[in-house]
C-alpha cells in the first residue's frame, strides 16, 4: 500500500522554525521526486518546493526561497522541509507528494503528482 505521511507541523511564532517530515512506505522513494505543497483556507494549493529523486536538483517558490530548505534521506525513505524565518502568511496545511520520475520545469503543478499525503497543519502566529 502506497503511503506518504507528513509530520512536524504545529504552532510557531513569527520568525520561528519548523522541520516537516514526509515518510514514505509501499514504494521506492528513491525513484521519485518529492514536492511540498501548501493550502491555506480559501486558497488554491500551491507548490512550495521540489527535490529530484537523487536530491541533486531542488526548486523553490519565490515566496519561500532563502527561508525553506528541502532535503531527503533515501535510506530512511524520508524527505524533509526545513522552514525558518516563518511568517504568518506561511500558515497552511502542508502536503508532500511523489512524482515519477522528476520534478520538471512545471514542478509546482499539483496534477502531475501521483501520490499524496494527508497533510500537516502549520500555524504561524503570536
Amino acid at each position: 500500500q502506497v503511503q506518504l505521511v507528513e509530520s512536524g507541523g504545529g504552532l510557531v511564532q513569527p520568525g520561528g522554525s519548523l522541520r516537516l517530515s514526509c515518510a514514505a512506505s509501499g514504494f521506492t522513494l528513491a525513484s521519485y521526486a518529492i514536492g511540498w505543497f501548501r493550502q491555506a483556507p480559501g486558497k488554491e494549493r500551491e507548490g512550495v518546493s521540489c527535490i529530484s529523486s537523487s536530491g541533486s536538483i531542488t526548486y523553490y517558490a519565490d515566496s519561500v526561497k532563502g527561508r525553506f530548505t528541502i532535503s531527503r534521506d533515501n535510506a530512511e525513505n524520508t524527505v524533509y522541509l526545513q522552514m525558518t524565518s516563518l511568517k504568518p502568511e506561511d500558515t497552511a496545511v502542508y502536503y508532500c507528494a511523489a512524482d515519477y520520475p522528476s520534478c520538471g520545469s512545471r514542478w509546482y503543478g499539483p496534477s502531475k503528482y501521483d501520490y499524496w499525503g494527508q497533510g500537516t497543519q502549520v500555524t504561524v502566529s503570536s
